[in-house]
């Protein structure tokens, strides 16, 4: 085939992928790779790349049949190959590019909905564009917080891992030889004995509790009752709670400003972004928004009743539903939420690190000492 897709996407860079990027460069980072080790739906990062690689073509003049071929002939993996060779097919047999992704059962109903409603508007390419944004913010925002985390992650495991290892070993060969002391041994050498003595007798047990745990939550947590206790906790945990919340005000304000600009009626927007945000707060939020809605009250007036929306993103939306500039505002929300999220998860990074470093040497500074401790008061009074 004459046409190059990478070269298109390169001469499109400037045009095409500028804005998402100008929009993407505060917001979602949440995995340094957009892993999928079970489930049925498409990843992230491949959902990201299809709609850049459609917009870019589309917006290139190609037609939608070439479009997707070139899109197939550059797939590696046979699954994704099949999939958008399914994709091609039916479109070209005349079946609309959102019937066709919906009925593959591997994209959401909002992305369904998104892409349906820029068909019928003519605006195709600016949904997909929209839709490439989206994806590119929550893949960053997986990114951030993965990179926030996962030093501090890394050095609490080392730390319990070495007191584990010190408890159970070091310390059991330093009573051998505190037993021949006569002496009274300082409190602190006893606390650490009997912490010693404790984890060396239960700890078979604390493994199969932590076990137990882990299973409990793997097969609960779908359930209404965990989900509304664990999104409770997440919320109102120091920091993370903030960053939480801001995460998913910031994909409510996103999806909000991208189907109000496609002339989605505001109900059915509503009910897109609640199937769109799994996130148990926002669910219910919406749920009783979307009925008070049906009502004829103002969605401002309904999002007054929640928590999880502040102060400032209510009396945005109350002046923009009088001036009938819902998108304008949301997108703009959407942007400060992102930056704000930006600063703070770097903020915490920072932090955690050099705390975490300090306590892990606190500790067992604190043990060794406490080993130590008896025998220099031998020597000392040899001497």
């Amino acid at each position: 085939m004459s046409i190059d897709l990478k070269e298109i996407r390169q001469k499109q860079t400037e045009k095409v992928i500028a804005k998402p990027q100008a929009n993407t460069s505060s917001v979602m980072e949440f995995l340094n790779r957009d892993i999928k080790l079970f489930g049925s739906k498409l990843s992230d990062k491949k959902k990201e790349k299809f709609y850049s690689d459609l917009s870019i073509l589309l917006t290139s003049g190609i037609d939608i049949k070439t479009a997707l071929e070139l899109i197939v002939d550059e797939q590696k993996k046979k699954s994704d190959r099949e999939l958008y060779d399914q994709i091609k097919e039916k479109v070209l047999n005349g079946k609309s590019l959102s019937e066709t992704i919906n009925d593959t059962g591997k994209f959401t109903t909002y992305e369904y909905y998104s892409i349906k409603i820029g068909e019928e508007s003519g605006r195709i390419s600016e949904v997909l564009s929209e839709l490439t944004t989206y994806f590119n913010k929550k893949i960053k925002q997986k990114r951030q917080l993965v990179n926030a985390f996962s030093y501090p992650a890394l050095v609490l495991i080392t730390a319990v891992t070495a007191v584990i290892f010190m408890m159970n070993f070091i310390v059991p060969m330093f009573m051998d030889v505190f037993k021949r002391f006569q002496g009274e041994l300082p409190y602190i050498t006893e606390l650490i004995i009997k912490i010693s003595d404790f984890f060396s007798a239960y700890i078979g047990i604390f493994l199969l509790l932590l076990a137990g745990i882990i299973a409990l939550i793997l097969l609960q947590r779908k359930k209404t009752w965990y989900r509304r206790i664990s999104s409770s906790l997440i919320l109102r945990t120091p920091l993370i709670g903030k960053i939480t919340k801001k995460i998913f005000v910031s994909r409510f304000c996103q999806s909000m400003a991208l189907l109000i600009a496609s002339k989605t009626p505001m109900l059915q927007a509503i009910e897109l972004v609640r199937k769109m945000i799994v996130f148990y707060p926002f669910e219910k939020a919406l749920a009783e928004i979307e009925e008070d809605i049906m009502r004829g009250k103002m969605l401002h007036e309904s999002m007054k009743k929640f928590s999880i929306f502040d102060s400032r993103i209510i009396s945005l939306v109350k002046v923009a539903e009088e001036v009938n500039q819902l998108d304008v505002i949301f997108d703009k929300l959407n942007k400060q939420y992102s930056e704000e999220l930006e600063h703070q998860i770097g903020l915490i990074s920072s932090l955690l690190e050099p705390v975490l470093i300090i306590f892990v040497g606190v500790l067992v500074a604190v043990i060794l000492i406490a080993m130590y401790l008896p025998l220099f008061q031998l020597s000392t009074s040899i001497y």
